[in-house]
């Protein structure tokens, strides 16, 4: 695996090359972002800047995911490689997280009815637990199709389970986003707010700027 990173490693001593393959190794493969205090190459700037050229190299990222924490994800060029060809995620399943992501953290965020600390910045991967009987009441999916879907989620790092919020009535799991909206980039979260401002308000002011925009950097690349 290292020579495909040698152009990366070559100089380096021995010492610096451990550090720098750990930290890829760690923001790589661990489901939950990565402390600096874990990988000492994700604390040194000039480290981080080699486990970033390695990540490049892969088609991969290094992402900040709060206060002295990293991980990695698809640079913005694959991601959108990979979602225009086979590898997106079947339609049921689409629908079914996007319905996860208006009712824990949109519409949340709009109320302002999130717990203090639960959102931070922009993330994704927080939020307000959505009980599935409030899924169900929100599609015409049959249930059983609505849980195998929640299911694949799940598998995927797309949604977990959590219990759900203290006082809520609910009976059965409740949902949030899953580790893998940790992994999203800057740009990639700033698609994903525009993507559900369109499906939730199609004909809201904020929609119509959202397609102004999009319209003109089309035409004026």
């Amino acid at each position: 695996m290292t020579s495909i990173f040698e152009p990366v490693l070559a100089d380096l001593s021995e010492r610096h090359r451990d550090e720098i393959l750990a930290a890829f190794a760690a923001v790589e493969n661990s489901p939950e972002p990565v402390p600096e205090a874990v990988a000492t190459a994700l604390h040194d700037a000039t480290l981080r800047r080699s486990v970033e050229e390695m990540l490049n190299l892969i088609g991969r990222t290094l992402v900040r995911a709060g206060p002295g924490r990293w991980t990695s994800g698809y640079r913005d060029d694959i991601a959108a490689r990979l979602a225009s060809g086979r590898h997106a995620l079947p339609v049921t399943d689409r629908a079914v997280l996007t319905l996860v992501l208006i009712h824990s953290v949109a519409i949340p965020r709009t109320e302002g009815t999130l717990a203090e600390g639960t959102l931070a910045g922009d993330t994704w991967a927080d939020g307000s637990p959505t009980p599935v009987e409030e899924l169900q009441r929100r599609t015409q999916l049959p249930r059983g199709e609505l849980r195998q879907s929640l299911g694949r989620l799940r598998a995927a790092g797309l949604v977990r389970v959590v219990p759900a919020r203290p006082g809520n009535a609910a009976h059965g799991p409740a949902y949030l986003p899953g580790p893998q909206f940790h992994r999203l980039t800057e740009a990639a979260r700033r698609r994903l707010q525009e993507e559900l401002i369109l499906a939730a308000g199609p004909d809201t002011p904020l929609a119509a700027a959202i397609r102004r925009r999009r319209t003109h950097e089309k035409e004026h690349p």
